[in-house]
């Protein structure tokens, strides 16, 4: 047996003499027909590169560039991204990310190897027997969305609490009502896990009432390039004993259990994903990882969780002009949701859990206006998942619903138990029908008649802190009402950020340019605090045009995550405005 305590080197794919003579110059497709993997090979002359096909972005397969007239990139089909595979670098967007490269090895006769070097698991050093649980001794509850709450022996641990209030200012709503007594839960737990920074696993309402009970509550996050709390000191919540831990090493919190945070590949300034050990038998949860660990995961584990439904995102729904026609995204977002249910499907076949539990997807875009997003951004149906993952392994599987309880020690020691999964009691409420909307949206209209926005010079001070420029982009910010028509009195903008001037007319050189019609109240909730555009995009409080039709990464990048830790002084500001 491999011991995964060591580097490794894994040979991924093999080619004859006669198939390495028959690649062309340029870029070469090739399958592994045993294990149905595919890869890319790049031919100069006598230098070769490779890489796996595999959008570093969301895991979509590349195929021929016919717009490239070099013959050196290629484009994924998911999102259209292009990666120059002479460089190993995407085009478009510019400046994202760079691909991993393959070894490869030519042997004596000519033939050749694509070899992935592997470095030690993490979650394997200081290795662990499975030792028997009793019945009741590990307990799963399912409270909403991606909030767990676990009983491993005498201690207690919650995952993301989101239990009240909207994510994303307010585009997100619970889908699922909670258990009443999910504060009382909170209250006990010994420690709770937060994922990352997106509000509808870091829930300042939620966390707001906790405090208010447990300031000292024991939170753990991952040590991200951006923080987790970096908002903490501005949101008036009182929390004292947040922890920030290394990734890959094991925490310990007794003898019997431990945990270890891990890192998303593509996305490793931000997100994270938790592995969980009792007594030997480890609970997975990849979050909402795009692609957790780099794709190296512990296989066999007694319980994994992940997210599956799909439709956080304002893309496509949000577009709209050119391609973006109703019937475009119709189609788009159909074959999304596929795509994904059968990346999870294969992934859960592939790491072969015990149990599998689909989670962090039940949300809904309850408040009336943004009733055309609900209905056209469909999600996955998690039924659906697991009927697929059942067809193509023996793993059992968990649809959650608030307040069920699933046993561990039960479940695994036989599947069928019918106490293996207590379900709520019956009349209990699964749905939510009533959300409490009026306090959040009050909270936002207050941003509208802040004195900072009667000075118009608040758009060259805000900006300027916000500090991304030297790119050639302009675009034009629009103020809007419900309805996303502009305002009365509202402001109409442009922003030139190759110089970060704001000019009355586009200018007469060459450049792409967007037009982003954002909601007022929102836009100056955001603005005013100087918080991260996902309220805005993820939260679906804006719709976008751009021509071309061309993704800029740097620019979304920067304001979705990269925007200063401290907002603006706008004190300063109006002290200046006199």
């Amino acid at each position: 047996m491999m011991d995964s305590r060591k580097q490794t080197a894994e040979t991924l794919l093999s080619l004859s003499p006669a198939d390495v003579a028959n690649l062309k110059e340029g870029v070469n497709f090739c399958r592994n027909k045993t294990t149905g993997k595919e890869y890319i090979l790049y031919k100069e002359k006598d230098h070769l590169k490779a890489c796996k096909n595999l959008c570093k972005h969301q895991g979509g397969l590349f195929m021929r560039d016919i717009e490239d007239l070099d013959g050196r990139s290629v484009k994924c089909t998911k999102h259209n991204w292009k990666l120059d595979v002479s460089t190993m670098k995407y085009t478009n967007p510019p400046g994202s990310f760079c691909q991993d490269e393959l070894v490869v090895e030519m042997d004596e006769n000519n033939g050749l190897c694509l070899v992935e070097l592997n470095p030690p698991n993490p979650w394997d050093s200081d290795p662990r027997s499975p030792e028997e649980l009793a019945f009741g001794e590990v307990q799963i509850t399912y409270l909403t969305h991606a909030c767990m709450d676990l009983k491993l022996g005498d201690k207690r641990m919650a995952f993301d609490p989101w239990l009240i209030g909207p994510a994303f200012a307010r585009g997100w709503w619970l889908l699922h009502e909670p258990p009443s007594d999910w504060l009382e839960r909170l209250c006990k737990a010994d420690l709770i896990y937060i994922s990352h920074m997106h509000s509808d696993h870091l829930s300042y309402p939620t966390l707001k009432q906790l405090s208010q009970r447990r300031p000292d509550i024991p939170i753990y996050v991952g040590d991200t390039e951006r923080p987790v709390f970096w908002n903490l000191n501005h949101s008036g919540v009182q929390l004292t004993n947040i922890n920030v831990v290394p990734f890959g090493i094991w925490q310990q919190v007794d003898k019997n259990l431990r945990f270890m945070i891990l890192m998303d590949g593509v996305h490793p300034e931000m997100d994270t994903c938790i592995i969980v050990e009792y007594k030997g038998h480890k609970i997975l949860n990849t979050v909402d990882c795009t692609r957790p660990n780099g794709g190296r995961l512990p296989e066999k584990v007694a319980l994994m969780m992940s997210d599956f439904a799909g439709g956080a995102s304002g893309f496509p729904m949000t577009f709209s002009g050119g391609k973006f026609t109703e019937e475009w995204k119709a189609q788009f977002i159909k074959a999304e949701r596929r795509k994904l249910l059968n990346y999870k499907a294969q992934l859960v076949k592939d790491l072969q859990p015990r149990i599998y539990c689909p989670f962090a997807g039940y949300f809904v875009e309850a408040h009336p206006s943004d009733k055309y997003i609900k209905e056209t951004n469909t999600k996955n149906d998690p039924n659906q998942l697991n009927n697929l993952i059942k067809k193509n392994s023996n793993v059992v599987t968990w649809t959650p619903r608030p307040g069920a309880t699933l046993d561990l020690g039960r479940m695994l020691k036989d599947p069928t138990d019918s106490k293996g999964i207590v379900e709520p009691p019956e009349g209990t409420k699964i749905y939510k029908d009533s959300w409490d909307f009026e306090p959040y949206l009050k909270t936002l209209n207050s941003s509208v008649r802040d004195s900072i926005f009667l000075h118009s010079s608040w758009i060259k001070e805000y900006f300027t802190w916000a500090g991304f420029k030297n790119y050639n982009l302009v675009v034009r910010m629009i103020e809007t009402d419900e309805d996303f028509s502009p305002v009365p009195g509202g402001y109409d903008y442009l922003v030139d950020f190759l110089d970060l001037s704001f000019p009355k007319e586009r200018p007469s050189r060459e450049h792409p340019y967007e037009e982003i019609r954002s909601r007022v109240d929102v836009i100056r909730h955001v603005v005013k605090n100087g918080l991260l555009w996902d309220d805005l995009y993820i939260g679906f409080q804006t719709r976008l045009q751009r021509d071309p039709d061309i993704y800029h990464h740097l620019f979304w990048n920067h304001f979705q995550i990269k925007l200063p830790l401290t907002p603006p002084n706008w004190k300063l500001f109006l002290m200046r405005c006199g």
